[in-house]
């Protein structure tokens, strides 16, 4: 009997692609993202994500509401933001198409489970036809595969349940992937194995569907007309690397922080709010480094927690949310009153009050700087990416325990749970400062300040002869005690003030990160949209323009240099996800006329629309549903 052999084209190469993965809240589309990232580090490509899941545990299935979606961006340059136009859609089930199609660039591949479009979920994704039957897809390439089937063939030796069985759909989607782009499987089989040692079948079948999907691709008949890829490694500097989260990112620096302090104890005392609840999750499996955590029944018990455990001497920590942050608020003002070193973290999301609570924002700047009663000032700070959040936590322990006050990190939904890959330093090259508890008697009440930082000494509870009282009272500058006198209390506010005003004297001057230190255009970010900026302010400067891109660590106090170098340039343009916050702040303070570019659709920027608006152009229609990353 002859046979037919097929005839694959071979693997073309590609700079850089952007998978996103889609489907139903069950469908573990996290989980296979998470997979596909792994496997990518490890072939060595650089990569950016952006885990997208709904507000609810487990919304109606089938449903638009309940689509959970994850997308990659990776290659062999710098990647530095999670895409623009997605090459290739993973599409579970008709609700993800429908959601996710607007952002799968024209020519993209579309990979589709047609087992899920049947008339119930076609219903309920709207669909009043079914579109793999028509010409509504022509402008894409659309791979039709009965994913269920093909992933119930492969588990069926294991004798799952139909249920079982289409819960490892999602792996078999991987596995095909995993096949395109031509990356080993080897960790995630040994992930498998690990997460379902207690069900070693369970780990067996997901483990044939990953490898039922990758066979496929290598194997059936349908594999001439889909093309393998082939991605470059990247260019990085020698080290050892390994996958990072902002949240890990987050928790590490704290402990490095506390260990560069000296301290022998933090204190982490939170309470569950999305999307700032998996840095108690990760810090609850640091105990052996130091770390205490505590989950308090509310926000305001977390706060005060914290709080009493700087007063004990230990490095006290809490994060929440905007909603969260809210109500620490009192508790912040009894920290700067009593002047204790107190770490804050803020994953800010869209709002107000609950509003979309896996969505992220940027707009807690203003809760952050200016949100308590009185004149109450304290340090601001945000990474700028995954990776900084370990050396932003650094500094934070450092600027709280040298000027003994709280510190707000402002990170976000989309930083605490995007990763990439991050450089482990050497332990020698972390950096030191060792604190120093007060413990002479000579001279001493409560509020002496050192006259370089105006801190006042940290003194630990039952430390002999420094017996003090602290509060929320007003203290008297001189002694320590309660005062009511007017001209003390102006005295004490003006010493306060100065104090985080003269940590701008302790920070790195501001630099630009491209471009010159001077010309037509200056593009302004803080925090999270600092990858977009970037590329944006590139793919203008190669066009011509003459535009260069800041980005402001530091929020409170700004750096001392800043004010001037906005000044050198002839217009100043400020991206933030939110209405108008730094863009107002950098007026207030310098009075330059800064034009402000908001998003607020608790997506990132694209890379596009900021390179629209750089050119004099408004951004398009659709940029609401856009996703931040590199153009073209």
């Amino acid at each position: 009997m002859a046979t037919s052999s097929i005839v694959r084209p071979q693997r073309e190469s590609r700079d850089s692609v952007v998978i996103r993965f889609a489907g139903d809240s069950g469908d573990g589309m996290q989980v296979t993202g998470s997979q596909f990232t792994l496997e990518t580090a490890l072939a060595g490509s650089d990569f950016s994500t952006f885990p997208d899941f709904p507000a609810e545990i487990r919304a109606p299935t089938g449903t638009t509401v309940g689509v959970s979606a994850f997308q990659i961006h990776f290659g062999g340059k710098d990647v530095m933001t999670p895409g623009d136009a997605v090459d290739v859609l993973v599409a579970m089930n008709p609700a993800a198409l429908t959601v996710e199609l607007g952002n799968l660039r024209v020519g993209g591949t579309v990979i589709v489970d047609t087992a899920a479009f049947n008339e119930r979920n076609l219903n309920k994704a709207g669909y009043e036809r079914n579109p793999l039957d028509d010409d509504s897809l022509a402008k894409y390439q659309v791979l039709k595969f009965d994913i269920t089937k093909l992933t119930a063939d492969a588990v069926k030796p294991h004798g799952l349940s139909s249920r079982e069985a289409h819960l490892c759909r999602n792996m078999w989607a991987l596995g095909l992937l995993l096949w395109m782009y031509g990356y080993e499987r080897a960790a995630t089989i040994d992930w498998l194995k690990r997460k379902f040692a207690k069900k070693p079948v369970i780990a067996e079948a997901n483990v044939a569907a990953l490898n039922a999907g990758h066979a496929f691709g290598e194997t059936a008949e349908m594999a001439e007309h889909m093309v393998g890829y082939v991605v470059p490694k990247a260019e990085v500097q020698p080290g050892r690397y390994r996958t990072v989260s902002g949240t890990e990112g987050l928790a590490w620096g704290l402990v490095a922080g506390m260990r560069a302090a000296g301290i022998e104890k933090m204190v982490f005392a939170g309470y569950p709010i999305t999307p700032a609840s998996a840095l108690l999750h990760t810090l609850a499996n640091l105990r052996a480094y130091g770390v205490i955590t505590f989950q308090a029944e509310d926000e305001i018990a977390a706060s005060g927690a914290a709080l009493g455990a700087a007063y004990a001497g230990a490095l006290g920590v809490t994060s929440s949310s905007g909603p969260g942050i809210a109500l620490k608020t009192e508790m912040l003002g009894l920290a700067i009153a009593t002047e204790l070193p107190l770490v804050v973290i803020d994953s800010q999301r869209a709002g107000p009050s609950t509003g979309m609570p896996t969505k992220a924002e940027q707009s807690d700047l203003f809760q952050a700087v200016h949100g308590r009663n009185a004149d109450a000032p304290l340090a601001v700070v945000a990474p700028v990416s995954t990776a900084d959040c370990f050396d932003i936590a650094i500094e934070a322990v450092r600027i709280a325990t040298k000027y003994m006050t709280p510190v707000i990190i402002l990170s976000d939904g989309y930083l605490a749970h995007a990763a990439e890959p991050w450089r482990i330093p050497r332990e020698a090259d972390l950096p030191r400062f060792p604190i120093t508890y007060r413990t002479d008697p000579e001279g001493f009440h409560p509020f002496l300040r050192d006259p370089d930082t105006l801190a006042r000494p940290w003194v630990k509870p039952g430390t002999p002869q420094l017996e003090h009282r602290i509060g929320g009272l007003e203290r008297d500058y001189d002694t320590g005690h309660i005062s009511y006198d007017p001209d003390n209390h102006a005295r004490m506010t003006n010493a306060r003030a100065d104090k985080i005003a003269g940590i701008a004297n302790d920070i790195p001057l501001q630099t630009v990160a491209l471009g010159e230190d001077h010309g037509k255009l200056a593009v302004v970010g803080w925090g999270s949209t600092f990858g977009a900026i970037h590329q944006a302010v590139k793919i203008a400067r190669d066009e011509g323009t003459d535009v260069a891109h800041i980005h402001v660590r530091y929020l409170s106090p700004f750096p001392r240099n800043l004010g001037e170098l906005l000044k050198r340039y002839e217009r100043v343009l400020v991206p933030e996800m939110n209405n108008g916050q730094l863009v107002k702040l950098l007026r207030a303070e310098y009075l330059v006329d800064a034009e402000g570019f908001s998003k607020v659709t608790g997506k990132p920027f694209r890379v596009t629309d900021i390179v629209q608006r750089i050119r004099g152009g408004a951004p398009p229609p659709s940029e609401g549903s856009g996703l931040g990353g590199e153009a073209g």
